[in-house]
């Protein structure tokens, strides 16, 4: 795992929790809620991907009673990664010092949150993870565990990333290091958007570091886990790992600078 030195204790500035949502009608507002609760002074910026259920029609009454709340609507559901994308320039936009990753659906706990705000005082992306010690996962099916769990591995083993959990959803970054990602080369989706961005932020050599959190298995609704989201992970990652160990070799392999002799 990168582990540039970051300034200590860096003031964070106004934070931004942007929460992609497809029929989460259900859970958006007690999501919200519990979000302003543990925190009232952040902003939430709902993107909803056109949902039928009339999740975007709740985002905007919520809005238009809360200012502390915004509603960005998309006219199609365009999968995690790009609503995320599209959400992280809307927070670039407007000067938002700190961008979260969380779920609409209850399995990132808000009241986790300021833990890894604080924790960002001293780096540039903070990961909230499942496998550090502290962590855990409640209500999971134990399919669904072994799927993640072994992502996880994998991912360390193909990329060389020091991170117990890279696929994890709920994360804050440091606007900057958003800005350095190159945000339109992102095409990838599901936990491998998750891993996608790590592993750039990782290789820029920004400070990444894990806090533990609980994972609570959502109550309302339907996940949007699918075989595909697995199978694009395991290409993409595959890809990327051999794209290391073929740098790695050239480098092994590389002539060696000659150094004048002495006279």
């Amino acid at each position: 795992m990168a582990d540039q030195q970051a300034q200590p204790d860096r003031e964070l500035g106004p934070v931004l929790v942007v929460i992609p949502t497809y029929n989460e009608r259900d859970n958006i507002g007690k999501i919200v809620r519990r979000l302003h609760t543990a925190l009232p002074d952040v902003h939430a910026l709902v993107v909803d991907d056109g949902s039928p259920d009339g999740t975007g029609d709740l985002a905007d009454e919520m809005a238009a009673a809360d200012d502390r709340v915004h509603v960005m609507h998309r006219t199609e559901k365009a999968g995690l990664g790009a609503a995320y994308v599209a959400g992280f320039r809307w927070a670039l936009d407007r000067g938002y010092a700190v961008v979260v990753e969380m779920d609409a659906d209850g399995s990132h706990a808000p009241e986790d949150l300021p833990r890894l705000l604080d924790a960002l005082r001293d780096a540039d992306l903070v990961l909230g993870s499942r496998y550090v010690p502290g962590g855990s996962t409640v209500n999971w099916p134990k399919y669904r565990e072994l799927i993640s769990r072994g992502g996880n591995v994998y991912s360390q083993i193909a990329l060389g990333a020091k991170v117990k959990d890279i696929t994890g959803g709920f994360r804050a970054f440091r606007a900057e290091v958003l800005e350095s990602l190159k945000l339109d080369t992102v095409a990838s989706q599901g936990y491998c958007f998750q891993i996608d961005l790590a592993w750039r932020t990782i290789e820029l050599g920004h400070r990444v570091v894990e806090v533990p959190i609980t994972f609570t298995e959502r109550e309302v609704g339907e996940s949007k886990m699918s075989g595909n989201i697995v199978r694009e992970a395991l290409w993409r990652v595959t890809k990327w790992g051999l794209r290391r160990r073929g740098g790695q070799l050239r480098d092994l392999f590389a002539p060696k600078p000659k150094t004048p002799s002495s006279r």
